[in-house]
């Protein structure tokens, strides 16, 4: 049984390709989806397997081995670390103003909300509901003479200090801290706009990244004939949000030296390491395509509530 959640954000620093294994439309290699939003996501079964590879280049393989489990012979014990599907919270789409906002709508926040209070976050914030086509903005300076100009749609706007107070909390908890990305957090508790969601769910559709290659034929050094094809990815500057759940360590004795540990002290090693590297801060690789730089996200665990 699962005793400890925490909140997890993904935050991507380069374009991600989560590949979904199959094509249905024009795109070759479409990034995942949720079957019923159409929003891109992460699936945690790969998130997991992610998390484990970056940790077996920092920790040596039996310390991973404790809290993922056995890497062969998985019915000797259970690991006892799990991870939820990263669930879109953000998505960057290009502005008139100050270049780019970040975008959400009333379910992406709703789901936010969720998944924080079963965390155990503080939660001061309520969700904000845009009347139809209109657009909530958290600072009237991405506005254009009172119209938010996104690609090529224009919305009628207004200024909502709701939206301002979730915009603050994001940039708070959700984004790495530090001062390389200083710039970002103060960009995302201004630039940030609420749409309706037909309107958030036309950009995240079409305002993905799509990239075409060329296969290489290894004898000619040449383009493949007929070897053009087009990957999707998730946009930089996507944030992202899942679940991490721990309980009490399963493996035997012999696999460990003292008593198992609680589950407090397994999210507390996964999160900040225990004499090395945790995953608080991390920059990991997800997905594919590695080797041109993509999937690049940093972790934040969003803090624990303080108790009394």
């Amino acid at each position: 049984m699962f005793e400890k959640t925490r909140l997890l954000f993904l935050y991507a620093v380069s374009p991600v390709h989560m590949g979904a294994g199959q094509a249905i439309g024009v795109i070759d290699n479409p990034i995942q989806r949720e079957r019923h939003t159409d929003h891109p996501m992460i699936a945690g079964s790969g998130l997991k397997g992610a998390l484990r590879h970056h940790l077996e280049g920092k920790w040596n393989k039996a310390e991973v081995a404790r809290l993922f489990g056995p890497e062969s012979n998985a019915s000797d014990y259970a690991g006892c670390v799990s991870f939820g599907d990263a669930q879109l919270v953000a998505f960057p789409v290009r502005s008139l103003k100050r270049g780019f906002v970040w975008a959400v709508s009333p379910v992406t926040l709703a789901r936010l909300k969720r998944l924080a209070v079963l965390a155990g976050c503080q939660i001061d914030w309520s969700v904000p509901q845009p009347d139809a086509e209109q657009a909530l903005v958290a600072d009237a300076g991405v506005l254009n003479q009172s119209r938010l100009v996104l690609e090529a749609f224009d919305f009628a706007a207004k200024e909502s200090e709701a939206l301002k107070t979730i915009a603050k909390w994001l940039a708070d908890n959700a984004l790495p801290t530090g001062p390389a990305h200083q710039h970002f957090r103060s960009k995302l508790g201004n630039d940030f706009v609420l749409l309706p969601e037909e309107a958030f769910s036309h950009f995240v559709r079409n305002a993905t990244v799509v990239e075409p290659h060329v296969r290489i034929d290894d004898e000619t050094g040449t383009a493949d004939e007929g070897g053009l094809f087009y990957t999707e990815n998730l946009p930089s500057e996507s944030l992202l949000v899942s679940t991490v759940l721990a309980s009490a360590e399963r493996s035997p004795k012999d696999k460990r030296n003292g008593e198992p540990m609680s589950a407090d002290e397994v999210m507390r090693i996964l999160v900040a390491g225990n004499g090395k590297p945790g995953l608080d801060g991390a920059l990991i690789q997800v997905g594919g395509d590695a080797t041109t730089g993509r999937g690049q996200v940093v972790l934040r665990f969003a803090p624990e509530t303080k108790e009394g």
